[in-house]
């Protein structure tokens, strides 16, 4: 008999929101991967639990190493319980390596559901939720978080970031610049901590606001890009889209396509556009 993952949430902010069976699998569990096990050791004695189990770290440091000792002690069958810092793991945190590994080993992984930081930002946000994407954190260096926003730029799903606070205005400004200056968003700050902050309105009005420091753990939601019909579509426009793709990594031909697809035009339309564009030298 093969053993059992479980991947279990962890308060973003309020220890009360811990869920009842959280308490249980950590008491219960054989062994507990942790990606600090010193906020572990606090997370358990606000519960008034002691794991009887192993405790051992999970961070990304280790990850890949460690993976396959995990593996091993569920192949033997031992119930092992992932948690991370705050919220799921697997999502922007560690655990997806182990996932994948218990997957192909035919090992049952289940979960405990708990807070996300995704889904209440997402819910605070006051912008479209029936459909969104997350995206993460974004690339660190200008250039390369220019590259990944543009990819995005056409996405009429609302957006979902995690964002460090030393570089909120820096992604904010570039959003702003990619975007729009005039794309609704919300900044969502401490969720469900003492000095939890909401922040909404126009992404040049939050960057601005940001240029002035924030501190705490950050959530930014987009809201997608509006739905234009080809007659909202001029020429320029069309080539602006193609640009940015191309930009972002993408071949013309592939540009072209994908910007006929989004604008509801025949292919023919958008290249005879980029075609004039390129005589006038604005490509």
């Amino acid at each position: 008999m093969t053993g059992t993952l479980v991947l279990a949430g962890t308060p973003i902010g309020d220890i009360s929101d811990a869920p009842p069976r959280l308490a249980e699998e950590l008491a219960g569990a054989d062994l507990v991967a942790a990606e600090d096990t010193r906020r572990l050791r606090r997370l358990t004695q606000a519960l008034g639990v002691t794991p009887k189990g192993r405790v051992v770290s999970y961070f990304e440091g280790n990850e890949s190493a460690r993976t396959p000792e995990l593996v091993r002690e569920l192949l033997n069958g031992a119930r092992v319980l992932l948690v991370t810092d705050a919220g799921m793991p697997s999502v922007s945190d560690p655990g997806y390596r182990l996932v994948a590994a218990a997957v192909a080993e035919d090992i049952k992984v289940t979960a405990v559901p708990g807070p996300s930081a995704v889904l209440t930002a997402l819910a605070l946000s006051g912008l479209p939720v029936d459909r969104f994407c997350f995206e993460g954190f974004l690339p660190r260096k200008a250039g390369e978080r220019l590259s990944r926003l543009r990819e995005v730029a056409g996405e009429r799903r609302t957006l979902v970031y995690f964002e460090s606070p030393h570089r909120l205005d820096d992604t904010l400004a570039a959003m702003a610049e990619v975007f729009g200056a005039d794309r609704r968003a919300a900044v969502c700050r401490e969720l469900t901590k003492t000095y939890e902050e909401v922040r909404r309105g126009p992404l040049a009005e939050l960057a601005e606001w940001a240029a002035e420091g924030v501190r705490g753990e950050i959530t930014v939601v987009v809201e997608g890009a509006a739905e234009t019909g080809p007659e909202e579509l001029d020429a320029g426009e069309l080539v602006r889209r193609v640009r940015i793709r191309e930009e972002a990594g993408e071949r013309r031909k592939e540009a072209i396509a994908a910007v006929a697809v989004e604008a509801g035009l025949p292919k023919r339309v958008v290249f005879d556009a980029v075609v004039a564009a390129k005589k006038d030298g604005a490509v």
